[in-house]
């Protein structure tokens, strides 16, 4: 049975192994999640700021085993997934409502 309301998911990679492009944020809490093959690497999630440079979210979001972490960003923010060394990546933006 599908639940009622769930909270859209966004996509930042999948089963990918380079950085993808940004998606807008809707604004307010959220998780990041991220699964993936580490080798060593690592999966941060980033704000694009308003010059136009990516910056990490904060070192919680720095992701180097699968797991998930909590964040909070205006609306309208551009996010991403940065994919440094790891592969075969999953990772998410899911808001909490």
């Amino acid at each position: 049975m599908p639940v009622l309301n769930a909270p859209k998911q966004y996509v930042l990679a999948s089963n990918a192994s380079a950085t993808g492009t940004g998606v807008k944020w809707p604004g307010g809490p959220g998780t990041f999640s991220a699964e993936a093959t580490f080798g060593g690497g690592t999966i941060t999630l980033q704000v694009q700021t308003a010059t136009g440079t990516w910056i990490a979210v904060g070192s919680d979001t720095t992701l180097t085993a699968a797991g998930i972490a909590g964040f909070i960003l205006p609306n309208g923010s551009n996010i991403r997934a940065l994919i440094a060394t790891a592969t075969a990546v999953w990772a998410f933006a899911t808001p909490m409502t």
